[in-house]
This record gives C-alpha cells, sequence and structure tokens, in this order.
C-alpha cells in the first residue's frame, strides 16, 4: 500500500469514496447535519480550501484517504502551526486499521516537516476510527456536547445587568474573559497566547461584526466582562445557533439563556449550541429551555513539536 499526496486527478475518487460514506441510517438527521457543517471528523470535503491532503492506494485503487486544514480564515497553509483533521474515510473492504493508521501517521510526519506544532480532531465519541488516533499519539483534552432543541422555551428570567451590543474594543477583556472560563490545560493548548486566540476566534473580537447581517453578538459589562453570547439567525432550513462564553455565576447563565433566545427573535425554527464539558452551568441552563444532547464528541491533540523555554528559542520534536 502507498501513501502520497493527492493530484487533482484523484479528486473525483475522493469525492465519490466521500459520498458513499455519508449514509448514517442509525444517524439522526440533526446529527448528521451537524457533523456536515463543522469540523468534526468526516465533515463535508471543502475542495475549495487549501488543505492537505493525502490518499492511500493500492494496486491503483484508492483505499481511504485523511484530510486537514489550518484554523478559520487561515489563508497560508505553509505558514499555519496548527492543524485540523478535517476528514479521513477508508473505503468498503479495505483494512480500516491498517489504512486509516497509515493515513494518519503520514499525515503526523507531514505536518511535523511543515513545522506544524500540533493536530486538532473532532470526533464523536463512539467513531470506530477513535482507537486509530488514540494509538497513534492523540490525546482527549476536551469533550464537546452539541444540544439541539426542535422549539426554544425562554424563561422568565430578566436581562442581565451590564448587557450591551459588542464593541470592537473588547477583543482584549473578551481573551480575559476566555482565560477565566477555560481550564489551563485546555487554553495552553488552543490559545495559549491573545494573538493566537484572536486569529482562533475572529468571530469574538469585533471583526466579525457585519452591520444588516443574522447575526448578533452581546457582552456583560460588569467593569470586567462576565458574559458573552452570539445569536445567529439561519436564513434557510439549518437551526440557528447560540454560542456562549459566560462566568458559572447564577444566576447569569440562565439570564443569558434567555437574552440569547430573544436575540433569535423565533422560538419556531430548531436552534443548536456547542458547548463544552466544563460549560456544564450554561448546558444545564439550556436543558432547562428545552435542549437536549444530539452529539457527544472527543476533542483530540496530538503535539508534533514541543515548546521550548523562551532561553532556547527552539522546538523539540516529539515521538510516540
Amino acid at each position: 500500500m502507498k501513501v502520497r499526496a493527492a493530484g487533482l486527478l484523484d479528486l473525483s475518487r475522493i469525492e465519490e469514496l466521500h459520498r458513499s460514506a455519508q449514509s448514517h441510517p442509525n444517524e439522526a438527521p440533526a446529527a448528521h447535519l451537524w457533523s456536515l457543517l463543522s469540523s468534526t471528523l468526516s465533515a463535508l470535503l471543502p475542495l475549495a480550501q487549501e488543505t492537505l491532503l493525502y490518499i492511500a492506494e493500492d494496486g491503483g485503487k484508492l483505499q481511504g484517504f485523511v484530510q486537514a486544514s489550518g484554523p478559520p480564515g487561515a489563508f497560508d497553509l505553509n505558514r499555519a502551526k496548527v492543524l485540523q483533521v478535517l476528514n479521513l474515510q477508508v473505503a468498503r473492504g479495505a483494512d480500516e486499521e491498517e489504512v486509516a493508521g497509515a493515513l494518519v501517521e503520514h499525515l503526523s510526519n507531514q505536518a511535523l516537516q511543515r513545522g506544524v506544532h500540533r493536530l486538532f480532531v473532532r470526533i464523536p465519541d463512539r467513531d470506530a476510527v477513535l482507537p486509530v488516533f488514540r494509538m497513534r499519539g492523540f490525546r482527549q483534552y476536551a469533550t464537546e456536547q452539541v444540544l439541539f432543541a426542535e422549539r426554544v422555551s425562554r424563561g422568565i428570567t430578566p436581562s442581565p445587568e451590564g448587557a450591551r451590543a459588542l464593541r470592537r474594543g473588547d477583543a482584549r477583556q473578551l481573551y480575559q474573559l476566555y482565560r477565566k472560563v477555560t481550564p489551563q490545560h485546555v487554553s495552553r493548548l488552543e490559545a495559549p497566547t491573545y494573538r493566537e486566540w484572536r486569529a482562533l476566534h475572529a468571530d469574538r473580537t469585533g471583526r466579525g461584526l457585519r452591520r444588516g447581517g443574522n447575526g448578533e453578538e452581546v457582552v456583560v459589562d460588569r467593569t470586567e466582562l462576565a458574559g458573552w453570547v452570539k445569536a445567529e439567525r439561519s436564513g434557510g432550513t439549518q437551526p440557528h445557533t447560540l454560542t456562549f462564553m459566560v462566568l458559572p455565576e447564577p444566576p447569569l447563565p440562565d439570564e443569558l439563556a434567555d437574552l440569547a433566545i430573544a436575540l433569535l427573535n423565533d422560538t419556531s425554527m430548531p436552534v443548536w449550541s456547542s458547548l463544552r464539558h466544563y460549560d456544564s452551568h450554561m448546558i444545564d441552563a439550556l436543558r432547562g429551555r428545552g435542549f437536549s444532547i444530539l452529539v457527544t464528541q472527543m476533542l483530540l491533540v496530538k503535539e508534533l513539536a514541543l515548546r521550548a523555554p523562551v532561553a532556547e528559542k527552539g522546538l523539540v520534536p516529539s515521538f510516540g
């Protein structure tokens, strides 16, 4: 079996393999839609964007492929220091452990040669290829739960004190809020510096604001920021989306949940929200308003290079 970079002539075979793998008879339609629209492993193949794409073939027959891309908004893949594994597919009848393992190892080696520090992957907790990643140096650092409601019910809590529209100058205060609500072992991996956080979360810095758009962002300003919510109204058949960052100080999570629902101004459409295991206060608030857990996902990371002490000015390769 040979693993190599995909070329233009391989794209039709890759798309065919991807389509054949997209039948999920036991998966709820909403859960399948989430996997297609998010960066969950096996997401819809975005061939239009710059990605790393490798295939495994045996005797000229496609056995599988793996795809990774830089963070949102990263246009120069050659300068990316972190990559997200978007897709790992193995052809029916092929040895899943052998093919998937070879693809993951090849991606890791190629990423290391490019100067990438870390590989991330978001994968459903019952996915068959989860052991493939674990056996090749990926470790879990967080759990993510996607909550979904066909119809939401708003509570009776008042609007939180200090609520106001997000301003462009709020970025650094939002970063401080992120550091307060995010466990240190997670922030060190995902966004150890303000610059990295700003690149990863352009939608939380004011740069993502658009006049007349379909989204609204509100912060809770109490000298320091205590909460942030983004309500994105869907213009089509997709659910509305709610995104939160809030201190675990009752009754603030309940107040922010009701504010978010009010911002949508529509309780007839489905709504979803993605929250981490350490956002349990916000998960409880949404479950009390008609949401239930749709998907549980494992967030895994593989360290390809360890950060050296400042005085050394270098990177240390990490093997195994």
